[in-house]
């Protein structure tokens, strides 16, 4: 998702918790990775491989000039001679310790398996993160969480894009005050068709 449509989003939801959270969110992923040049492991359920995070949080890392924001992305099922950085499988969490940082995206509740792991990654001291689906377990082993549930008014992966984006920014945007939607959205359009200005 491109920068336009991130300020839109951000514009819509101006209001409600979600800018604010997920920047929060972000924060906490930014200075868990940056501080240690990275180590950050990205994983799924078995159900569900956050494979389009990790694309973004790729890309983030490109354009904010902070190689440590571009994950590992560890994998359920490993085909085999696939792309290395398509053969990451579930042992790497096994080995994971001080310094690195494992955010589990979970939209349903994970196997005991994938919990078992992630405990003994936090036990061994890695920082752990979650989104996730308010899912009480998976809240109590992440250091920092944030719950997506079915009552929302956004999904999760519209968190996700939100999140990305904002682990790449260097710094929040000042606070503004609260406007309806339709003000939001034609200041938005405003800026967005207002020809650039004239240099002399």
């Amino acid at each position: 998702m491109d920068a336009v449509r991130v300020a839109l989003l951000r514009e819509v939801l101006a209001g409600t918790e979600w800018p604010a959270a997920t920047r929060r969110f972000a924060g906490a992923l930014r200075s868990s990775v940056v501080p240690h040049g990275g180590g950050l492991l990205l994983v799924g359920t078995a159900a569900y491989e956050p494979w389009h995070l990790a694309a973004h949080l790729v890309d983030e890392s490109t354009w904010s000039g902070l190689p440590e924001l571009a994950p590992t992305l560890v994998r359920h099922r490993v085909e085999p001679g696939g792309p290395a950085h398509l053969t990451v499988g579930l042992g790497r969490i096994e080995a994971a310790g001080r310094g690195e940082t494992l955010l589990l995206v979970a939209p349903e509740r994970p196997g005991a398996g994938l919990l078992e792991r992630v405990h003994d990654a936090r036990r061994a001291g890695a920082t752990v993160l979650s989104l996730n689906d308010g899912d009480p377990e998976v809240r109590g082993l992440a250091h920092e969480t944030l719950a997506v549930t079915g009552g929302d008014d956004v999904d999760l992966d519209t968190v996700q894009h939100l999140v990305s984006a904002a682990a790449g920014e260097n710094s929040a945007p000042a606070p503004r005050g609260r406007r309806g939607f339709r003000d939001r959205l034609s200041r938005l359009a405003d800026q967005l068709t207002s020809p650039p200005p004239a240099r002399w």
